[in-house]
């Protein structure tokens, strides 16, 4: 496909049709919809009952009788580790690969159900010889090893609670959410691979537990469990600290996985706050293993005898707790584990990767689409990615070219994509289009799924109807939903219900429009929303503006104080090298500015676009925009730990001056 054929696609086409053969064959159908409309506890119910297995079958759906605290399913019991290993060793597929390993320098390792159980149970029985017990937290501060995934559902077998923190933060970090949870024990390695090199992960963890600045060593935790992936140099402390390696393979392989109640906490996820202070996400079992279970099999059409899907987030957030460790293996999926990132140590390598496994479900972040788009479709057009059937994105609201590219590029004109909206908070997906039965859009999210309710709304929580935008807000519990924030009942009151208490909604703190057709359009973050001049605009709206821009391969829009309009657009762009090799970049600021004007009007106009060569990206792939608001507006740039580029701010800080 050409540039101009893609447009063509867009302007002309703005809708995909699932083919015949894939509607044939796929999970999901339009009576899940009308089935969830007609008893939408019932439905909930017929999902936890087929995808799950109860030790205690549960007689009760629902308990909404103290809002905001939802219970689901809380009479009955169950094992989350059971769920996701033994059944299906008992049923006959222990032979099946669980984890097709691919470390960055190269490694693989084919790892089956059967020997996944068993990592899982000697691990467990390592645990409770450790003292930890049901209700105890551990934090997990790991790259994406096997190991990894064997360390979650291990604390999930015993009743304990994992904070698993992202290897990429510093020790200040990972302090702050040991303390937080009161973590009993840290299970880390030396360090694994980043970039083609070993980034160290055990030295961060003795540093957090540490006495630094005369704060005093950390307290709860008792042991540190390492395992050994870097090879790299490491201190060690006699009676704390424990290699994988030695107590893991010595320890028993028999472990009864015990019944604990649906309500019983499975983990605590750490997302940032307004006020500096981390919030500690609290999901629990029953339910949250139930809609991530029954959202993966049916938005990502699982087929677990003859699919490879392959999920690229990272563990450390909630995509790789809910459709990496959760839900994938709850359905007995086989699925790709990669280590590293995607262009190491090649541009190619992600690529490389479907072709090598076969891969038929790729479920990534629209950031990457764009860094791909950016290195040109050349790349992955070496690669056979004719195995790949389905594309999902996930994480940030995704701009109709790249959507287009996406399919089109890596999708080979035909693959549907599942366009998902969802937070940490909500635990699994919530809104998407069900491949086989929606007639997709670019760049729209589209509806809400069956069971869940959903509404955009004004200030005063008045549906704005179809053609307008507004406030994104959940109107209905649902199964995976957050059970509040770890010891602050108050702030998660505060944070997620206050706002429309009155009418009992959660606010999603998302901004989204209903075109004319009701279909659901994110504009992401209400607080990305600037106010220029009185009038309200949606940096995500700019930046789909400048990204269809032919010359520009990402861009990223923040709003920047200014003494005449109240805020100004300042943009951050990426320009194609094709069209840097013809033009400056001052002649190229100037062009995008006026094309933002004529695309959606004289007030979107940016008042600066600055040409850079990078973004400040988290390796997770989100674009730090509060890094740029500090150099837009003059600022010195404020803490860059969670970049996976720490050097990027100064390049870019550099380049504006």
């Amino acid at each position: 496909m050409t540039s101009s054929q893609i447009d063509h696609l867009l302007n002309e086409n703005r809708r995909f049709a699932p083919s015949a053969e894939f509607a044939d064959n796929a999970i999901a159908n339009a009576d899940l919809y009308a089935r969830a409309a007609e008893d939408r506890e019932g439905f909930w119910a017929d999902q936890a009952r087929d995808l799950l297995h109860w030790h205690t079958p549960f007689t009760q759906v629902l308990n909404w009788t103290n809002p905001p605290f939802a219970e689901w399913f809380a009479d009955g019991e169950l094992n989350v580790a059971y769920n996701c290993l033994d059944r299906h060793v008992e049923a006959g597929n222990g032979d099946r690969v669980a984890l097709l390993w691919e470390g960055e320098p190269g490694e693989e390792r084919r790892v089956t159900y059967a020997e996944l159980t068993d990592e899982v149970k000697r691990v467990a029985n390592v645990l409770e010889g450790l003292g930890v017990g049901v209700n105890d937290r551990v934090a997990i501060y790991m790259p994406m090893i096997p190991e990894a995934i064997a360390a979650m559902l291990a604390v999930a077998r015993i009743g304990a609670v994992h904070s698993v923190v992202f290897g990429g933060f510093s020790a200040d970090s990972l302090r702050a959410r040991i303390d937080d949870a009161g973590a009993k024990l840290v299970i880390t390695a030396d360090g694994g691979y980043r970039k083609g090199k070993v980034s160290p992960l055990k030295p961060a963890v003795d540093m957090a537990l540490a006495d630094r600045n005369g704060s005093g060593p950390q307290e709860t935790v008792e042991n540190v469990l390492v395992v050994r992936r870097g090879g790299n140099d490491v201190d060690w402390v006699e009676g704390r600290d424990l290699w994988w390696h030695d107590v893991v393979p010595a320890a028993s392989a028999e472990h009864e996985a015990s019944a604990f109640p649906a309500e019983n906490p499975l983990f605590i996820l750490y997302t940032s706050g307004t006020t500096g202070k981390p919030k500690g996400i609290l999901h629990t079992s029953g339910g949250y293993l139930t809609q991530a279970a029954f959202t993966n099999r049916v938005v990502h059409d699982i087929h677990p005898e003859t699919d490879v899907y392959w999920c690229t987030a990272d563990i450390g957030w909630i995509t790789g707790h809910s459709y990496v460790t959760y839900g994938p293996l709850a359905n007995g999926a086989t699925q790709v584990l990669y280590e590293g990132t995607p262009d190491t140590p090649h541009p190619g390598r992600w690529w490389e990767v479907v072709e090598k496994y076969g891969v038929t479900i790729l479920y990534t972040a629209p950031t990457a689409i764009r860094s791909f788009m950016k290195i040109g479709r050349a790349v992955p057009q070496k690669f056979d990615l004719s195995s790949l059937r389905l594309l999902g994105s996930v994480g940030e609201p995704i701009n109709p070219e790249a959507w287009v590219w996406y399919r089109e590029i890596i999708g080979h004109g035909e693959t549907p994509i599942v366009d998902t909206w969802w937070q940490t908070e909500t635990g699994a997906m919530m809104i998407s289009a069900l491949p086989g039965v929606t007639e997709t859009k670019p760049g729209s999210a589209q509806v809400p799924l069956p069971g869940i309710s959903i509404d955009v709304v004004d200030d005063d929580g008045t549906h704005v109807g179809n053609g307008n935008g507004g406030l994104l807000v959940i109107t209905e519990p649902w199964p995976s939903m957050l059970r509040g924030i770890w010891g602050d009942p108050e702030r998660f009151k505060e944070t997620y219900w206050d706002k429309f208490h009155d009418k009992g909604y959660y606010f999603a703190g998302d901004g989204a429009r209903l075109d004319d057709d009701g279909d659901v359009w994110l504009l992401g973050r209400v607080d990305d929303v600037m106010n220029v001049s009185g009038h309200r605009l949606s940096t995500t709206e700019i930046e789909s503006a400048l990204v269809a821009h032919e010359a520009t391969a990402e861009a990223a829009v923040v709003g920047a104080s200014d003494e005449t309009t109240g805020q100004a657009v300042v943009a951050f762009v990426i320009i194609k090298q094709s069209y840097l090799d013809k033009n400056s970049p001052e002649g190229l600021a100037q062009t995008l500015r006026a094309w933002v004007g004529e695309q959606i009007g004289p007030i979107a106009r940016p008042r600066d676009v600055y040409i850079v060569g990078e973004l400040p990206k988290t390796r997770s792939g989100k674009i730090m925009r509060r890094l740029l608001r500090d150099v837009a507006e003059g600022r010195e740039v404020g803490d860059t730990t969670t970049l996976a580029d720490t050097a990027v701010m100064s390049v870019i800080s550099a380049q504006v001056k």
